[in-house]
């Protein structure tokens, strides 16, 4: 008979509750449903037949993860808020002669019915809508479709058990509030932490400082693998810095506005005004989660968005040429011209004889080397270049040694350089130094900064920054280097030659041409002749799926997750207006009895909401301007370095979540509106 008991006052309290419970349940079915989707596509079978699939599969994993401990923390938080609204009921439960024992039964009914139309309800929708979101994937990274519909059982048994340990969690928590409350306290908790706050300086002085200091990095770090370095602890300063400043700094701008006496003293501000000075402390913090959730979609949608739309763009980068062959030689004598001269006729005859044409040829010598480049001294000391610390990291770079000769036929330029003179190209980085020298070799004039080189591939792979220098004489450049060896006693200098063409034919073609290309070097390596060390020979054609598979399922993921995010920061809005609502409706019956109009009522609404609401928007807009510079030196990584796109898409995608959160506002704002105006009955037990 209890049990039926229990089960029957659990399924009334959460129809009772159904305005602060349907939200919840909601948002529950719509975690399940994104995990076991998620989760289906990281295992589809699908993934394995596409170019990029294992890339795809690996970050699809590692986004069901992110989702799976979001959802921990969303859902635990979430649930705060019903828990703080139910007390009450508890309370007089527990003062009506029911003991914390019996209440834990409800509880666990409740959390059962939860958790099985949650699990239920959000299963269902997954499998219903796992095809459609295998078919937008697919398209995305430009696969081949297959419209055959399964289930990955797997992937339930997966989300039921992540879930259920989720929901066992809450209700362990749940339970713990509930025993360690007395019947008073319970009754009373809604209008606990009444006491109005002071303002404190200091906690919102140091979120100022930690921002400053996060701004401080975004904007002055001036190379990719620094920003890669420091970017996780930037956005700990800013994630810090956000709750400080409003949980701190909302306090001060309510006290603020109450000593404006021009402000205050008006019936639709000093309701309001009043109102929000009370719970700023514990607002503030919703508040800043909403800022934070606003900045991460932001970040993450325009940068993914970026990558995706700039895929082509990147592939050209990372293979400037249809066709490119990278040998690396084993000495100074085979990087002559009269092996060089070998070497290109082999390549030029073998893609002849498969019925292709060379154009935009890219044909030069490099010797290359790592080290710390500071105040135009190269540092090639081994210990130095891998005994480093944060501050060092951002100096070290890998410089191509380029032979005039080679840059003037390139170029179609006739340079000439003095035997102290150079020519000098930096990529992902600012040369400021006026001279370049290699720590313990000669010191060049740098005679003119170009702004334009022809790069291979290797330098878009590398993390590393890189400083192309033109030597008058690179046999005579690289003498100090050639000792040089590292903790295995192999060389640290790599001679390499690279020679790269298109060729205009289809895709299939060039692999083809491509592949012919990569076996005559192979023979010639194997005649050990011609002096090769090592040998690769790429194709774009070759790669092209595997750029758009990594950033297509990047731009995936990313809408995956924002979606997650959005509906995470809408019902921490929701929750927010219903929780201050039934806390402020006392106040508006009071002042409706003394003469205040619905009228009134909704300019006072408005004036609160505007005075805060806005704030997170315009603080994440603020976070997104600065966090602009370094997000873009991280596209960097990936080479994507056009500026005018990732500036338009960071525009529409802040432009597009201003308008989202606007409907949020007038939506949420009506549902204020109807509690504390008596418009609707309240639900209410």
């Amino acid at each position: 008979m209890k049990r039926g008991l229990y089960r029957k006052l659990a399924w009334i309290g959460i129809g009772k509750n159904r305005r602060l419970y349907t939200p919840y349940i909601l948002t529950c079915t719509g975690m399940v449903m994104m995990y076991y989707i998620v989760l289906f596509l990281s295992k589809s079978p699908l993934l394995d037949q596409m170019s990029g699939g294992g890339t795809i599969s690996g970050m699809l994993g590692f986004g069901s993860w992110v989702i799976a401990v979001f959802a921990l923390i969303f859902l635990f938080y979430t649930n705060s808020f019903l828990v703080r609204r139910r007390k009450k009921e508890f309370g007089l439960y527990n003062i009506l002669g029911m003991g914390k024992r019996s209440i834990a039964g409800i509880l666990c009914w409740e959390t059962l019915m939860i958790a099985g139309i949650a699990f239920l309800t959000g299963s269902v929708s997954g499998i219903a809508l796992s095809k459609l979101a295998e078919l937008g994937l697919v398209n995305i990274i430009h696969g081949q479709v297959n419209y055959s519909v399964s289930v990955s059982f797997g992937a339930l048994a997966q989300t039921f058990l992540m879930f259920a340990g989720i929901f066992l969690l809450i209700f362990l928590n749940t339970l713990r509030q509930i025993h360690a409350s007395s019947p008073m306290a319970l009754l009373r908790s809604e209008n606990s932490g009444e006491k109005p706050p002071k303002a404190n300086w200091i906690p919102g002085i140091s979120g100022v400082l930690l921002l400053a200091a996060a701004y401080y990095l975004a904007v002055t770090i001036k190379d990719p693998v620094t920003a890669f370095v420091m970017f996780f602890a930037a956005v700990l300063m800013v994630i810090a810095g956000t709750y400080l400043l409003f949980i701190a700094g909302s306090v001060v701008f309510c006290r603020a506005l109450q000593k404006n006496k021009n402000y205050y003293y008006k019936p639709n501000h000093f309701v309001s005004v009043s109102s929000m000075v009370y719970r700023m402390r514990r607002n503030g913090a919703g508040l800043a989660s909403i800022c934070i959730l606003g900045t991460m979609v932001l970040v993450m949608i325009s940068s993914t968005a970026c990558l995706y739309i700039g895929a082509e763009d990147s592939l050209r980068t990372r293979y400037p040429r249809e066709i490119t062959a990278d040998i690396c030689l084993n000495d100074t004598a085979h990087m002559r011209s009269e092996n060089i001269d070998h070497l290109r006729a082999v390549i030029t005859e073998t893609a002849k004889k498969n019925g292709t044409g060379q154009i935009n040829v890219m044909d030069y010598r490099t010797a290359s080397c790592v080290g710390i480049l500071k105040e135009g001294r190269l540092k090639t000391d081994i210990s130095a270049v891998t005994d480093f610390d944060a501050k060092t990291y951002g100096d070290i770079c890998r410089v191509y040694m380029v032979p005039l000769e080679d840059y003037n036929r390139m170029t179609g330029t006739n340079e000439i350089l003095d035997r102290d003179q150079v020519l000098l190209y930096s990529y992902r980085m600012e040369y400021e130094s006026d001279s370049f020298a290699v720590e313990g070799g000669n010191t060049y004039k740098i005679k003119r900064i170009v702004d334009q080189f022809q790069l291979s591939g290797n330098p878009a792979m590398d993390m590393l920054p890189s400083v192309f220098v033109v030597l008058p004489d690179l046999e005579e450049g690289i003498k100090p280097l050639q000792a040089i060896e590292d903790s295995d006693g192999d060389n640290t200098l790599f001679l390499h030659w690279f020679y790269g063409f298109d060729t205009g034919i289809e895709d299939q073609k060039q692999q083809e041409v491509s592949e012919k290309i990569h076996e005559q070097i192979r023979s010639l390596s194997m005649d050990g002749r011609n002096g090769i060390y090592s040998y690769s020979c790429e194709s774009a054609a070759a790669n092209r799926g595997d750029f758009y598979g990594t950033f297509g399922g990047l731009f995936f993921l990313g809408l995956l997750l924002s979606l997650v995010f959005i509906a995470a920061a809408v019902l921490i809005i929701y929750y927010k207006q219903i929780s201050e609502g039934y806390e402020d409706q006392s106040r508006f019956e009071i002042m409706q009895k003394v003469g205040m109009t619905k009228k009134d009522i909704r300019k006072s609404i408005n004036s609160q909401l505007l005075t805060v609401f806005f704030l997170p928007l315009v603080m994440a807009g603020i976070h997104l301007a600065f966090a602009f510079p370094m997000v873009r030196k991280l596209l960097m990584l990936f080479n994507l370095v056009n500026l005018k796109l990732f500036i338009l898409v960071t525009l529409i995608s802040f432009f597009v979540f201003a308008l989202c959160y606007a409907l949020v506002y007038r939506i949420t704002s009506n549902a204020y509106y109807n509690i504390v105006s008596g418009v609707k009955e309240d639900l209410r037990v």
